[in-house]
């Protein structure tokens, strides 16, 4: 076992993109094993008790949330004040995780719930943006003019609806979700998160992430 975190994820996947996202932030190095969702390897499913990306293994215990990872990691080190965060900030997260998802879900992937309308789904999950719209009118972020937990929590969610029709999306009255979607794609530590790597297979030279 190295004696850094083992960090298991897949480039695409929102839960993991955030999990990354709260890793950079507190400035903590893992090691990397991107998989494969189609084929997933043993040591990653007896790692992960759920079979879902990411993991966070260490060497006596394993987090499996996305957002139990980004608590942690900011609970260790947390240089931005990420977790200085209103109640709200909870309750977004807890919506986007919960309802917008779903929504979501169900809007992407329209031919695996054919009894239910793709179009009402996707204006479900719009009235969650709405409501983000709102937060952003006061500011660059949720909560003002400085990032918080919630901001890196919800955007990745976010990227994934606005990419099922990116041109329908920037249609749409939510101006400020629009640029603060746009800045994260434009930003440091977005290209941070997201460079590609092959897929993990036992033997393989370890893969460092780090800030």
């Amino acid at each position: 076992m190295t004696t850094v975190p083992i960090l298991w994820t897949f480039r695409r996947c929102p839960y993991a993109m955030r999990a990354r996202l709260a890793l950079v932030s507190a400035e903590i190095t893992v090691e990397l094993r991107e998989i494969v969702l189609r084929h997933k390897p043993a040591l990653f499913l007896e790692t992960s008790p759920s079979g879902t990306v990411p993991a966070l293994r260490f060497k006596d215990q394993v987090i499996d949330e996305s957002l139990d990872i980004m608590i942690w990691a900011l609970k260790q080190n947390d240089p931005s004040g990420l977790l200085d965060m209103p109640a709200a900030g909870w309750d977004l997260i807890a919506h986007t995780d919960g309802p917008f998802k779903d929504a979501l879900d169900h809007t992407n992937y329209a031919t695996r719930y054919p009894e239910l309308d793709p179009i009402n789904e996707r204006e479900k999950a719009s009235t969650h943006l709405l409501d983000l719209e709102t937060h952003l009118r006061d500011g660059d972020w949720l909560f003002g003019n400085t990032p918080t937990l919630a901001d890196l929590a919800i955007l990745p969610f976010v990227r994934q609806f606005a990419f099922i029709d990116r041109a329908w999306f920037d249609d749409q009255p939510w101006p400020n979700v629009i640029a603060w979607l746009d800045w994260f794609l434009d930003s440091q530590i977005f290209a941070h998160i997201m460079p590609k790597f092959a897929p993990w297979a036992e033997g393989d030279m370890p893969v460092y992430f780090a800030a």
